[in-house]
């Protein structure tokens, strides 16, 4: 039953990635409305989504005592952002999309199937490690990550830490998350109905994200996937180095089971689909990205359902 929850988790996301898809064969969708959705996503209902889920999952007590639930994944998601580098060197990844390939090797998506295959496997007692995770994987994907997506986009201006650079990286998404922990740290309760707009709202970005992604993928040439030695190089370091890495810092940091079981699942997790969506919005290869994300979202139906059985 555990691993029937979980494939069909995995299943829902590949269902609405295929409406998408059929949708565009349809001649519904086209490139205008991929920017639509890009647009919507990053500057709407991401944001939402940021303020109602950790407004509604975490209070200021467990944000202070959030201690080893937060080290774990920064170290892990550190050590594997020096691999990708490193790796993305030696297997000559196109420099147009070197930023893309690190940001594929070592964030995950630990909202939109992490959460409900989680919740699947552990139960409710999951959901604070699940938002510990959340909190690193969102924090490194939109500072390092839309960083270097953007310089494969062709904005190599200024240095990471300019003032040109750090008002890119606050995006709208990262502004809302801000926000949310200020809010949260402050003990200010938002009104009612602004809650319930922000998750009515928020609720938008995973069908949104992944009819984005079924347009993308009508408009990929499926001649043009092969699996090639860095797609090779993107799964292992998805399904295999990023646990591995969790499993390490969980042993030196001796972490609670639960928190441990969870962790490993949040990094043995398809890409973000915010990937395909970044890549379009700042100019980089969103075909590439999207490609990738339904790669690995493919591949997850296979390995997530063995990681719950070792785990179970």
């Amino acid at each position: 039953m555990v691993v029937l929850n979980a494939l069909q988790s995995v299943l829902t996301i590949v269902l609405m990635i295929a409406i998408g898809y059929i949708l565009s064969w349809k001649k519904w969708f086209d490139e205008g409305t991929s920017r639509l959705f890009s647009k919507l996503v990053v500057n709407i209902s991401l944001p939402a989504l940021m303020i109602s889920n950790l407004m509604t999952t975490f209070t200021k007590e467990k944000l202070e005592q959030a201690g080893v639930g937060l080290v774990i994944p920064f170290a892990s998601m550190i050590l594997c952002y020096a691999l990708s580098i490193i790796i993305s060197k030696l297997v000559k990844v196109d420099a147009k999309r070197r930023g893309t390939f690190q940001c594929m090797f070592f964030l995950s998506n630990t909202i939109f199937i992490g959460l409900p295959v989680n919740l699947a496997l552990f139960g409710d007692h999951s959901v604070p490690y699940v938002l510990y995770y959340y909190i690193a994987n969102t924090t490194m994907f939109w500072t390092i990550g839309v960083y270097n997506i953007r310089k494969d986009g062709g904005s190599t201006e200024g240095s990471l830490f300019s003032i040109e650079t750090l008002k890119r990286i606050f995006s709208p998404p990262l502004m809302g998350f801000i926000a949310a922990i200020i809010l949260i740290l402050l003990n200010i309760k938002l009104p009612l109905f602004i809650m319930d707009t922000c998750k009515y709202i928020g609720n938008l970005t995973t069908p949104l994200s992944m009819l984005f992604i079924g347009i993308i993928i009508y408009s990929i040439d499926l001649r043009e996937i092969k699996f090639d030695l860095e797609m090779l190089v993107v799964l292992i370091g998805r399904f295999v180095i990023s646990p591995l890495s969790v499993l390490l810092f969980c042993h030196l940091l001796s972490a609670p089971m639960l928190m441990k079981d969870v962790f490993i699942i949040q990094a043995g997790l398809p890409i973000m689909t915010q990937t395909a969506i970044i890549t379009q919005a700042y100019g980089a290869d969103h075909k590439y990205g999207a490609m990738m994300v339904a790669v690995t979202t493919i591949a997850s139906m296979f390995i997530i359902p063995i990681y719950m059985l070792l785990l179970s």
